[in-house]
């Protein structure tokens, strides 16, 4: 009877372990020249605005994103294997600029802000899921160029999986308020 109860503390134990072992995150990577979009395979330093990197549990090397809302796509996309141990975004709050949005000031997307249905489009041209490390900075953003401020978890489905329409000027605004019902 006592070893049955050493097995099963034991047991318990090492489950708890394990489980600790898996829920750590690994660090972001910085941004190199290298660096190639997931999707696209083009060099995400050629594009302007918010990056984003995704680490894959078992995967020592980070997806890349040349726009956050790819990444969004990504999580959300049921056809995507693989677990996620983490993904990590551009801080906008920090970024010296959106052309130079920064090369290592990453911060975990569960833990940040996002504007969406801004008038600001992403490196690739359409709609952007606009990260920042607060609150305040994202809703300063959007009183200047438009949108809404949203946690990670509640970017809509439709505003990342949906299609775009791009006119010569941009998003055309039909197709752009679309995607965020």
């Amino acid at each position: 009877m006592n070893r049955l109860v050493i097995c099963l503390l034991a047991t318990s134990l090492l489950a708890a372990c394990q489980e600790e072992v898996q829920l750590a995150k690994p660090s972001p990577v910085a941004l190199t020249p290298e660096s190639a979009g997931h999707y696209c395979q083009m060099t995400v330093l050629e594009h302007t605005g918010p990056k984003a990197q995704i680490h894959l549990v078992g995967n020592p090397n980070p997806l890349w994103f040349t726009q956050v809302r790819d990444a969004v796509a990504f999580a959300l996309s049921p056809e995507e294997a693989g677990d996620i141990a983490v993904i990590y975004v551009n801080d906008m709050n920090v970024a010296e600029s959106w052309d130079y949005p920064g090369t290592d000031n990453w911060i975990d997307a569960d833990a940040s802000w996002f504007v969406i249905g801004s008038r600001q489009a992403g490196g690739m041209g359409a709609p952007e899921a606009i990260p920042f490390g607060n609150e305040a900075g994202a809703l300063e953003f959007a009183s200047k160029n438009g949108g809404n401020s949203v946690r990670f978890a509640d970017i809509p489905a439709g505003y990342v999986l949906g299609s775009v329409e791009l006119s010569s000027s941009g998003l055309t605004e039909e197709k752009s308020s679309e995607v965020l019902r």
